[in-house]
């Protein structure tokens, strides 16, 4: 039983002040992502502020079918991660490495949508790339794209590293280089970072797609 738990190092007198400690480092890490979002959301209130019938003109011609496809596909992924968690408590090796397998290839599946989302946008001369053709009918719709086109990417950039974490942990866990449950902080971890990776989407997809 005691090859089970995780290993104690130095300096922590107990296992339980380990793992606040580890817990502590990710949270702090959140927090400096939460206050990176936090701006940028800052910034999509106050140019709302500024151009609201801009700003709602451009809300109008996003994707809306696909936008909450993606939602739904992260919320299906979390529900697994929250899973995956309850089981490597539990110690129950398989359930975990299937369940965070198949959260990252939803997240795979987010981004293949959010690809043919940008192509489309592209064709209608929406997406403010350089050299792309566009074709905006007012400067705050230019700036309602800029901010869309930003806020977007940036979110994809991090669900591409959530989806590289859980398929590293889906591995690890599979091939038992990371036991349970003395590994289930581990996979906290990682469930703590893709959830916060599903809520910046769900604060995103109605201040983008949904603005009326």
């Amino acid at each position: 039983m005691t090859e089970d738990l995780p290993r104690l190092k130095e300096p922590y007198s107990t296992r339980g002040q380990q793992r606040e400690a580890d817990m502590l480092g990710v949270y702090l890490f959140l927090a400096s992502e939460i206050m990176l979002f936090g701006g940028l959301f800052a910034v999509i209130f106050v140019a709302h502020y500024l151009h609201p019938e801009e700003f709602i003109a451009a809300s109008k011609k996003m994707h809306v079918a696909i936008g909450a496809a993606n939602t739904m596909i992260l919320l299906t992924s979390s529900a697994l991660v929250a899973i995956a968690v309850k089981a490597a408590r539990a110690g129950q090796t398989r359930p975990v490495s299937l369940c965070l397998a198949l959260a990252a290839v939803l997240g795979a599946a987010f981004l293949g949508l959010k690809a043919y989302e940008y192509w489309s946008e592209y064709q209608e001369g929406l997406l403010p790339l350089p050299g792309a053709r566009t074709d905006f009918t007012s400067p705050g719709e230019h700036l309602f794209m800029n901010i869309y086109l930003i806020a977007t990417s940036l979110h994809a950039l991090h669900l591409t590293i959530g989806i590289v974490v859980l398929s590293l942990f889906a591995w690890l866990i599979h091939s038992r280089r990371v036991k349970l449950p003395a590994g289930a902080t581990a996979t906290e971890t990682a469930a703590t970072y893709w959830h916060l990776v599903d809520i910046i989407w769900i604060f995103l997809f109605p201040v983008l797609y949904l603005a009326r």
